[in-house]
């Protein structure tokens, strides 16, 4: 049976091959999404992620912990799969240039928080510890950040004050 489909794929055009080829791959990446979220899925998913096949958060804070690929649209040819940490809850590009050229739609939007609910123990403690600015071990004073906000607002107006002084001028007619 699959030596005869062999032989008439061979003798398609090489167009209409490549698109045959194409239609395959993106129904076998609906299969994964749909296959992933079954039971027997989250199983397979569940030991992947137990090993850390798909990688560790970048984050520092994080220690570590294991991410899960995720979707951020579920229509594919949108995005690229990328990482969801559980810990910090965040969404990384992942590193491998490997990734780039997986949909991300064959993984879903759902796929990781469906395995956190089906396996609450995976659910990693979120992080006390946040990193804390210092000038040579000297915590930054929070009102430094104020006063940095506050020049950069009263920068923004005086900027809108100016455009509004010259937009008016360059209006008036000439008397």
């Amino acid at each position: 049976m699959t030596d005869a489909l062999d032989d008439d794929l061979d003798s398609l055009p090489d167009a209409a091959r490549i698109e045959i080829e194409n239609s395959a791959r993106h129904l076998y990446g609906l299969i994964h999404q749909r296959f992933i979220v079954t039971t027997r899925g989250l199983v397979k998913m569940f030991e992947k992620l137990r090993h850390a096949e798909f990688g560790r958060c970048p984050r520092v804070l994080c220690h570590n912990q294991a991410v899960l690929p995720i979707g951020l649209c579920d229509v594919p040819g949108y995005r690229s799969v990328m990482l969801y940490c559980p810990r910090c809850e965040d969404v990384y590009a992942p590193p491998s240039r490997r990734h780039a050229v997986i949909d991300g739609a064959y993984f879903g939007t759902t796929f990781p928080h469906l395995l956190l609910q089906v396996y609450p123990q995976l659910m990693p403690t979120k992080p006390n510890d946040r990193y804390v600015p210092k000038i040579f071990g000297f915590k930054i004073h929070s009102i430094a950040q104020e006063q940095r906000m506050q020049d950069e607002i009263q920068e923004e107006q005086q900027k809108r004050l100016e455009a509004a002084a010259v937009s008016p001028a360059a209006a008036a007619p000439d008397s």
